[in-house]
């Protein structure tokens, strides 16, 4: 208990000096001469005011630090939320262009199908797991779809509507391991054409086979494929590949034409539905 009465007693002893100090101080008339008491009373009063004054303004000093470093972050964050934004905006944009330059393709395309009439859809489902056999489009039978018309884009043919609804159907692709129907198909040898059958196509060479064409010693690598127009359902002329290779049977008997298709299937968004014309 001694020890902690004396401890206050020192502390308001040295309060008190140091009030008596700072009153001393200002009342010192700054014009007149000081004496000996009066310039150690002073330089005594401004050192006190330094030992209160330093931690007092380390502390400003650091409120001051981080109240900037907190401005700092926030302008941080407000420029990565901009820049997250100008990604955002120009992964639309891309895509928009994207969508821009498949519809102009498309009209391009739709100038010159006058043998038969055309109906523009958009893909609106593809199932991840069966990604190269079927797509669903947003057009039906309420738009003029029929089961069997022809589905192009404007690289090229890529497969067929197998079942329509009333405004969506489903269109089966040529690269589907699924493909029930042989189409027939010519391939432009020098102006002579050979005509065969697209049996079906193989996904990791990414290619068609094509058989039954017996006369292939002419076939060379970038003669264009096209359909016959010999089936109900694809009208002649629609472009389908190009040869890549011609290949020998397992037998080593007939030979199998491999086609790079035209069309890009792992892209696929706008698409145009034929229906071909009738003959008068």
């Amino acid at each position: 208990m001694k020890k902690k009465s004396k401890a206050k007693v020192i502390i308001i002893l040295i309060v008190v000096f140091a009030l008596l100090l700072g009153i001393t101080s200002y009342t010192i008339d700054d014009d007149k001469e000081l004496n000996f008491f009066e310039k150690a009373i002073k330089d005594t009063t401004t050192f006190i005011s330094k030992i209160f004054y330093t931690p007092i303004k380390f502390v400003k000093d650091e409120i001051d630090i981080h109240n900037e470093k907190e401005d700092l972050y926030k302008k941080y964050t407000d420029l990565k939320e901009k820049v997250e934004k100008t990604d955002l905006y120009y992964a639309e944009i891309k895509e928009l262009q994207k969508e821009v330059a498949d519809l102009k393709s498309t009209l391009d395309l739709n100038a010159t199908l006058s043998e038969y009439t055309y109906i523009n859809a958009t893909v609106v489902n593809r199932n991840v797991g069966y990604w190269y056999n079927n797509i669903v489009i947003d057009k039906g039978e309420r738009n003029g779809v029929k089961k069997g018309d022809a589905v192009i884009t404007p690289k090229g043919l890529i497969g067929r509507v197998t079942s329509v609804s009333n405004f969506s159907s489903t269109v089966k692709l040529l690269t589907s391991d699924e493909i029930s129907n042989k189409i027939s198909v010519k391939v432009d040898s020098n102006g002579e054409f050979l005509y065969g059958l697209l049996t079906g196509y193989d996904e990791e060479l990414n290619v068609y086979k094509i058989e039954g064409i017996t006369e292939s010693d002419n076939i060379k690598e970038g003669d264009l494929v096209t359909t016959t127009g010999l089936t109900d359902y694809f009208p002649s002329g629609i472009l389908i590949g190009s040869v890549s290779k011609v290949v020998k049977d397992e037998y080593d008997l007939n030979s199998i034409v491999e086609v790079t298709p035209s069309a890009d299937f792992k892209n696929i968004s706008i698409v145009t539905i034929l229906n071909r014309k009738a003959i008068e």
